[in-house]
Order: C-alpha cells, then structure tokens, then sequence
C-alpha cells in the first residue's frame, strides 16, 4: 500500500455497540467497511450504445475492469459483477438498482439480484 508513512487507516464501526472494522479488502467487498468503502459503476446511455465506440469502450470496461482497478489501486467489484453488467447490456437491460437511495451495508451481490428499474 502507497503512502503508509502518511496515512493512517480508520477502522469502522458500523452499528453502535459493533466491533470497529478496519479497511482491508476482504472488509471492502464483504460490505463490512462501510460508508467509506462504495463501488464505482458507469451508466451508459441507450442511445449513446448504439455507437460502436460506446459498445466497445464498455465491453473493454467489462472485460478489464477488475485488473485495471487493481491497477490504480482501487478495489475491484467481484469478477461475477462484471460478468453480470456485461450481459445486461448485452440483453439491453435498463435502470438502476438503488432507487434514488443511498445505502449503506449492501453487497455486490446483493445489489446483483435486485431488478433494475428506471
């Protein structure tokens, strides 16, 4: 990890009385380290995907997205996450999973099998 002479990690607690959770990457994908730890998507337009650049920029996203993560030092989303985006574009799925609400504590997979809505 980069600059640990000049950081300090935070460790967490998430419900009162609960153990304090410190940042690591199993924490991060378990959903265990939050708020401080979200995933990062990319919503793409309908109309925008018909375009071959689009289509091709988001498959590269899907396909690469977990080493280029890794790369930057981000947390990747789980393997199957990308997957499971790929072939909802593929199928032309649309819409969100989170209604217009934050939340905290949820899971990859967990958001994975709610259904999309606009």
């Amino acid at each position: 990890m980069e600059n640990r002479d000049k950081l300090k990690a935070v460790p967490i607690v998430d419900k009162p009385g609960g153990s304090a959770v410190l940042p690591s990457m199993e924490n991060v994908l378990n959903g265990t380290y939050q708020p401080l730890a979200r995933p990062i998507f990319i919503y793409i337009n309908a109309a925008a995907l018909k375009k071959p650049e689009i289509k091709e920029f988001v498959e590269y996203y899907n396909k690469h997205g977990e080493n280029l993560a890794r790369e930057v030092k981000y947390v990747p989303l789980p393997e199957i996450a990308y997957r499971t985006a790929w072939d909802h574009v593929q199928k032309g799925k649309k819409g969100t999973v989170f209604g217009g609400v934050a939340e905290v504590g949820v899971t990859i997979e967990e958001l994975l099998k709610r259904e999309a809505k606009l």
